[in-house]
């Protein structure tokens, strides 16, 4: 795809960051791209809604991220607005999310330029609620802690201001996950799941969430649920510290929605989409968590060797049994075509020596 605009996210408390910005606008400046810093906020100044942010960058069509996966879910929460590729550059500890080592920006952006890369489809997450979800004026105070200012509460989407038995129709879209947790350290939230339009179970824990495949990867992953390969579609609700014998995550198909209520023994609750508050709910209040209609497209610029990532990033290798073990030979030899009956699968590229921009 010819790129025509530009949208810059920057970790800029990095200063490798910082730097590598530069050189994204040196690159746009070189051909002739509008480039425009978004997401971009102050201690004293608001941070503001998807589409406010991408009005006034002229709506770019590409979305660049500098930083680690946080950074990266910044990007992504304004791409999934209008549909934009996002490409990840890589400067965390980490990364599940990025894509490109920070030394070959300019490659990526080149290969992306010239059409030579392809759009990777994450599932992602969309909302509807029993009521608008709304913070107290003083939460950002007590939640701040040097991040930055939070993001303003989700609003009900203009065609969707009223929805009746349906609920409300948010504008918000989460990457990883949407978590609903416990707001006192002493009271627990005490939650109805309905999985598929019927009563799963009522837990007393301190948070549940709902993530992505993508989202496995991240809070899901801490709080005991299972790794899923992002190329699934599927809804994966955990429980954090429940108290009941049935702790399991349960993962649901993507047509199948997944509704938090708040009980009326419950405390209250506040709503979390990919980590950041984003409201709070009042017993009796709900959210319904389902499959959003379109996915993020992130670039990536050849196979993707997520299970490689995983033993990389998860210290696989370090296990007592694999360093007896010594190297692990290939299921299958991988120097020619697979086979007619493999033909089918998804396994490794035949040739794994060469790197895509070089």
């Amino acid at each position: 795809m010819a790129v025509a605009r530009v949208g810059l996210v920057v970790h800029g408390g990095r200063p490798e960051a910082v730097g590598a910005a530069r050189v994204v606008r040196d690159w746009c400046e070189g051909h002739g791209i509008r480039c425009t810093d978004i997401d971009v906020w102050r201690d004293s100044e608001p941070r503001h809604r998807p589409r406010e942010e991408l009005a006034a960058a002229g709506d770019p069509d590409l979305i660049v991220t500098l930083g680690g996966d946080g950074t990266f879910l910044r990007g992504a929460r304004l791409a999934a607005e209008n549909d934009a590729l996002v490409l990840g550059v890589d400067l965390g500890r980490v990364g599940f999310l990025t894509e490109v080592p920070v030394e070959d920006v300019c490659m990526a952006l080149d290969a992306v330029h010239e059409g030579r890369v392809t759009a990777e489809c994450r599932m992602m997450l969309a909302m509807r609620a029993s009521c608008p979800l709304e913070l107290p004026e003083d939460m950002e105070m007590l939640l701040r802690y040097g991040r930055g200012p939070l993001l303003p509460p989700t609003c009900a989407r203009p065609d969707c201001a009223a929805g009746g038995g349906w609920g409300i129709a948010l504008e918000a879209t989460a990457l990883n996950d949407v978590v609903l947790e416990k707001l006192a350290r002493d009271h627990q939230v005490s939650v109805g799941v309905y999985v598929a339009g019927r009563l799963l179970a009522s837990y007393s824990a301190d948070a549940l969430m709902v993530a992505t495949p993508t989202g496995s990867t991240a809070y899901s992953f801490a709080a005991g649920g299972p790794v899923i390969s992002p190329r699934a579609e599927a809804l994966v609700f955990t429980p954090v510290a429940p108290h009941m014998t049935f702790n399991r995550s349960v993962i649901a198909a993507p047509d199948e929605p997944i509704a938090l209520r708040l009980l009326d023994r419950s405390g209250l609750a506040v709503v979390s989409i990919d980590g950041q508050v984003r409201g709070m709910l009042h017993p009796g209040e709900w959210i319904g968590v389902y499959a959003a209609p379109r996915p993020l497209r992130a670039v990536r610029l050849g196979p993707t060797d997520f299970y490689g990532r995983l033993r990389e990033r998860m210290r696989l290798t370090d296990a007592p049994a694999a360093a007896a073990d010594g190297d692990a030979a290939p299921l299958w030899p991988l120097s020619t075509p697979a086979p007619p009956d493999l033909a089918h699968l998804s396994l490794p590229p035949v040739r794994t020596d060469a790197y895509p921009l070089r």
